[in-house]
């Protein structure tokens, strides 16, 4: 953890984990305050399942976000037949669109707040895939998704 960034938590605390005990949820989050660009923080599932991926990030968002009731996503990215997932604190609508930026996913709570979330390629190397986290939540990057337009390829 920086100074200009902060890891929410790691997936063996949250309830409804999907993963092995002690595996982190790879999520970084720009500092309160900090300039956002397109996007606020970023996110490195380990796969495209998000029925799999969603309940731990979403877990981790609700604490400093409050309820979430709806994700949007790339429909040609992400493997996905449902469309409403039950998490602890109610139900979240997961729609898909072909026009969303594909290396994204945006969250919305009941506040009507959202975030942006820029997503690593769970195929990304570890190096590519760090320098994005690192990077991408730098207080000063004011970056968009467009300057990422292939994580897994780089470095």
């Amino acid at each position: 953890m920086t100074s200009n960034s902060y890891i929410l938590m790691t997936s063996s605390t949250l309830p409804m984990s999907n993963e092995p005990a002690g595996r982190p949820l790879r999520l970084r989050m720009k500092r309160v305050g900090a300039p956002t660009g397109r996007v606020d923080g970023v996110w490195w599932p380990r796969s495209r399942d998000l029925a799999v991926e969603l309940p731990d990030l979403l877990a981790a968002l609700q604490i400093w976000h409050g309820r979430i009731e709806r994700v949007t996503y790339n429909l040609t990215m992400w493997k996905s037949d449902t469309r409403r997932l039950t998490v602890p604190g109610g139900v979240v609508r997961l729609e898909g669109f072909r026009s969303q930026a594909t290396d994204t996913v945006t969250i919305a709570g009941s506040d009507r707040r959202r975030l942006t979330l820029l997503v690593v390629p769970p195929e990304a190397t570890p190096l590519a895939g760090g320098h994005a986290m690192t990077t991408t939540t730098r207080h000063d990057n004011r970056d968009g998704v467009r300057t990422w337009p292939s994580i897994s390829s780089r470095h």
